[in-house]
């Protein structure tokens, strides 16, 4: 028996030795492979939100405008300033003068409210950043501001001032829309009740929520964008240019879409828009 004995114990060592459930090594190698694939997926997406980004922005910035057929009615101008929070770098329209003397209501309207440095500082400092972007303001936060402008049958004019906002700490811009309606025979600006009918703001945004819906639907590059909320649109309600057979609205950055992809603005046929135009003569929009 004392003979067997140290057979029995190379019979056990061996058989613990090729236990299977002491085999962890093909285990691990699963894990590095999953993290490893879990990684390239999202590197991947990462790349896809970067292409669609350029692409939306690409679109804004290379959208055709009236530009080149007002070259006597427009005098485009630039300002730059530097201040103690920030770098300004504007582009602008002023109106001839010459053709028209009223036009320097438009004039004063843009040396007033948009080369206002100060008010600007202070928004920079007060402002909410959009699209969840982290940090506080701190030095050179910049801000680029140009337009588009389109002219409607010499009557009206639409001025799109597109902000670019660069927030310390984030990745890439976000942008800000204001628009401006001017009425060239009276020389007078026009708002959202000039052309639209009093209390449409609900049926003007369903509007909208159809058309943002069937864009999704056919999945042109709307993914992941979401409805209008009322709140939003009431906002935005005055955010909007006219040109030629479409109105267009425009909303900030992450209010319709996510800043990667979507779209900045909606364009409306003119005639969606028929039960919700004022009907009255002095809107360039009847007749």
């Amino acid at each position: 028996m004392k003979n067997l004995l140290p057979y029995l114990l190379l019979i056990l060592f061996f058989g613990c030795k090729n236990d299977p459930k002491k085999e962890e090594p093909d285990n691990d190698t699963d894990s590095i492979e999953e993290i490893t694939d879990s990684l390239k997926v999202s590197d991947k997406n990462l790349e896809n939100q970067q292409q669609t980004l350029i692409l939306k922005r690409k679109e804004l910035l290379e959208k055709t405008d009236s530009r080149a057929e007002m070259e006597n009615l427009l005098i485009s101008k630039s300002f730059k300033k530097q201040g103690d929070h920030y770098l300004l770098d504007f582009k602008y329209p002023y109106l001839n003068e010459k053709i028209k003397p009223q036009f320097e209501n438009f004039n004063e309207y843009i040396s007033k409210y948009y080369l206002d440095a100060k008010g600007v500082e202070k928004q920079i400092l007060e402002e909410k950043r959009l699209c969840d972007s982290l940090g506080i303001p701190k030095q050179n936060e910049l801000r680029k501001v140009d337009y588009k402008i389109y002219n409607l049958n010499d009557r009206l004019i639409s001025v799109l001032f597109y902000k670019e906002n660069h927030y310390t700490g984030a990745a890439h811009a976000a942008y800000t829309f204001e628009t401006m309606n001017f009425d060239l025979e009276r020389a007078v600006f026009m708002n959202y009740e000039d052309f639209f009918n009093n209390g449409s703001e609900e049926e003007l945004r369903e509007i909208l929520n159809t058309l943002l819906k069937e864009k999704i639907n056919s999945g042109e590059m709307y993914y992941d964008c979401w409805a209008i909320s009322a709140d939003d649109f009431f906002d935005a309600k005055n955010n909007f240019v006219i040109n030629d057979d479409v109105v267009e609205f425009y909303f900030d950055d992450c209010v319709i879409c996510p800043s990667y992809t979507g779209t900045y603005s909606i364009q409306i046929p003119m005639e969606m828009l028929m039960p919700v135009l004022r009907k009255y003569k002095k809107n360039p929009l009847i007749g």
